[in-house]
Parts: C-alpha cells; structure tokens; sequence
C-alpha cells in the first residue's frame, strides 16, 4: 500500500470555517480583541494577517481591525489548513496549464504528483512547479512569499485531473467561499468493481479517519465520526464486471469518492488502498486473472480523473467552466474492458 505522507490530514477545502454570533448584549468591542478572547490559542497578530486578508467577514462583508462587533453581528473566519511551510522552493517541473489570467490558473494534474510539500515530499510537488511558473512571471517575487499563494483545494496524489489555484489573496479568499458553500461544480470520471442496479444514485455518509488504521479513512453512516459528506454518482457505461461512473460531489473530504464507492461494494478500480487492487467480480480463473492483471499494469493507479471544474470567477464574477479528458492510462483500460465486454456479450 502507498499512501503519501503529504496527504494523510488532506482536506479538499484547505480552510477551516468558524461561525461566531455575538450576543444580544455585546457591546462595541474592536473584532481583533473580540476574536482574540474567543478563540483559543489566537495571537493578535493572526488575527489581524486574517482580517487584512479578508478571511474575517461580519455579516457577509469584510471588515477593518477597528470595526466593533455589536450586539447579533455574525462573524465568519477562514482558517487555513494547509501546513506551516515557511518556504516554497521553485522548481522547473513541467505543469499543464489550460487556463491563466491575473487572478487565478486552471491545472491538469498527472498521476503521481503530489500537490504540497509535506512530511516525505518537500520537493517535486505542483506547489513547487506553481512557484516556479509565478516566477518566470515576475522574477522580483520574494520567495518567503511564494507559500501564500493559493491552494483552495487538492486531489490525491494518485487522481489525475482539474485544480484551481489563486494568483492572489483575493481570489483565494472568494474561491475558499465558494468551495465552503458547495457552489462549486466537480465533475468526476471513476471506473469501478462490480455492476450497478440503478442508473444514478447518492451515497450519504460520514467520512472520517479509520479508527484502528489511523492513515485510512472509512465510512460513518450512522454519522457518529467524522465530517458529512454527499457524493452523487450516474452510471455512463457498463462493462459487466466493471462500470464507469460520473461521481459529483457535494462536499470535499479526504478520500471522498474512494471511500463512498468502498463502502457500497464498488471500490475503484485499482485501488491499492481501498480493496481494488484484487479481483473483486468476476470468476477467478486463468484467463480472466491475466486479463485484470494487464489491466492493472495498464492503469497501475486508482481510476479516479477530476475532468469537469466550474465556479464563478473571483474578479469579473463570471461563470467559468472547465473540462479535460481523460488521460491515456484510463482511455487504454477503459477501451479494453470495453471490448472484453463486448466480445462476452456476443459469446453469449
């Protein structure tokens, strides 16, 4: 099993959301102070790099450090979840851009990159490559600086597929929002174990980490662990003992997509952390174990693609919609199940 260190606390919504309603009684009382006496831990200097950022809203607006909160004032804060990094090492990596303007870049993420330095990975992650193109762009950019630009939200190391990443805090904030506010269209294209007896469906259940195997996560139907999640799955294709699925998501958790599709009887094909690195349908025998076996030297990752990326752009508050398809590994074994599929169904 290879499950990269970088993503074990990954969250796709990189920030954290706290929700504070002052009292009916409150008195005038500057936000910075407000906030510094109730929440643990916060320095006053935190607070006001966050108010500046505009991650601290009161009453769906920005505000300056000197506001005072009165009495029913609701105050959002954006808390970033992303690991203290003090530096980010430009690297000339090759990235795929589709799209780029002054706010923001669309990236076409390959397989095996991981997307933040972290434990076991400070190098060769698309942050790196990111910093290296920002760069190119302005050379007079402080490196210390590089670690502030924009990563609203990631895929696993082994997905391939759409991320946005902010040019700048504005965009980021107005991004990180919309990720929050599941106004954010995601699109995945997932090939997966077993056949389906619906056409579409929704699978709702908690996902949190794995109680005994602490670098998994699993499934709470009963909501009694982790964080709620909603994933919306239609089936595009049929190839017996095997099925191509449109999966969109609600929500944005850790795994969500492989864990969702595990814990109904469908992991992803080739999942070597989630039960699909095995013959899981189909009759065992010489033959067909080759076939699989192939296939999986053919697709040697999970077959999950992020393909579709559509949100409302942070400046000319536009519609953007994005799309990419498929990489060759998921082509290459999606065709050739579809002609085992079709040469059994004709043997038939």
């Amino acid at each position: 099993m290879d499950i990269e260190d970088a993503q074990l606390d990954e969250q796709e919504e990189l920030f954290e959301r706290l929700t504070i309603v002052a009292d009916k009684g409150q008195e005038p009382y500057r936000i910075d102070k407000f906030l510094m006496n109730r929440i643990e831990g916060a320095t006053r200097n935190k607070i006001q790099q966050a108010i500046q950022a505009e991650r601290v809203l009161i009453n769906d607006k920005p505000v300056k450090s000197n506001y005072k909160v009165r009495a029913h004032d609701k105050i959002v804060l954006y808390e970033s979840r992303l690991p203290e990094t003090t530096q980010i090492i430009p690297e000339d990596i090759p990235i795929n851009i589709i799209y780029e303007d002054e706010d923001l870049m669309i990236v076409n993420k390959p397989a095996g990159m991981v997307v933040h330095p972290g434990t076991g990975n400070s190098s060769g992650t698309l942050v790196n490559a990111v910093a290296w193109h920002l760069k190119l762009q302005d050379p007079t950019i402080d490196e210390s600086s590089l670690s502030r630009f924009g990563l609203v939200h990631r895929i696993d190391k082994n997905t391939t597929g759409l991320l946005v990443i902010a040019k700048s805090q504005k965009a980021m904030n107005d991004l990180a929002k919309q990720f929050f506010d599941h106004t954010v269209h995601r699109r995945y294209i997932a090939l997966v174990w077993g056949d389906f007896v619906t056409e579409k469906g929704t699978i709702r259940a908690h996902v949190g980490r794995h109680q005994r195997f602490r670098k998994l996560f699993t499934s709470y139907p009963d909501g009694e662990y982790g964080k709620d999640a909603i994933t919306h799955y239609k089936v595009l294709e049929r190839f017996n003992y095997v099925t191509l699925l449109e999966c969109s998501l609600e929500t944005g958790r850790t795994h969500q997509i492989r864990v969702h599709l595990q814990s109904i009887g469908h992991p992803l094909f080739n999942d070597d952390s989630y039960g699909g690195d095995r013959i899981v349908k189909g009759t065992v025998f010489t033959k067909y174990k080759q076939f699989v076996e192939n296939c999986f030297e053919i697709c040697p990752r999970h077959a999950l693609h992020a393909g579709e990326l559509g949100f409302i752009h942070p400046r000319t508050r536009k519609e953007m919609k994005f799309e990419c398809e498929l990489p060759d590994d998921m082509k290459n074994v999606i065709e050739k199940w579809r002609k085992y599929s079709q040469n059994k169904n004709h043997a038939n």
